[in-house]
């Protein structure tokens, strides 16, 4: 099971910090990604990282502005979200990879977390 927690309303400029804790799972076998969903749009992918948290993927309207982290010992990964835009507005899901290669293709993770929304007002 995944859980997401940390969303809300933040103004554009704004930094949020998403987390998603496992249970139920041997947490440091995963690879793990953030994903997002707008209303009317297909899911996509933001950012992931590997199980040892070594390396990390992002989105190229995320690069510079979000940081993924992991702390295998809290069966917790985080996204910490800065300068934050309207279009940054989503529900945001973490998910779960057995696979070592950071897939951004949503079919392929294995389990989903209930989603957070973020809302970011102009």
């Amino acid at each position: 099971q995944l859980v997401e927690s940390g969303g809300g309303l933040v103004r554009a400029g704004g930094s949020l910090k998403l987390s998603c804790t496992a249970s139920g799972l041997t947490f440091s076998r995963y690879a793990m990604a953030w994903f997002r969903q707008a209303p009317g749009k297909e899911r996509e992918f933001v950012t992931a990282i590997t199980w040892g948290g070594s390396s990390a993927d992002y989105a190229d309207s995320v690069k510079g502005r979000f940081t993924i982290s992991r702390d295998n010992t809290k069966n917790t990964m985080y996204l910490q979200m800065n300068s934050l835009k309207p279009e940054d507005t989503a529900v945001y899901y973490c998910a779960a990879d057995l696979s070592r290669v950071l897939s951004h293709t949503p079919g392929l993770y294995d389990y989903w977390g209930q989603g957070t929304q973020v809302t970011v007002s102009s």
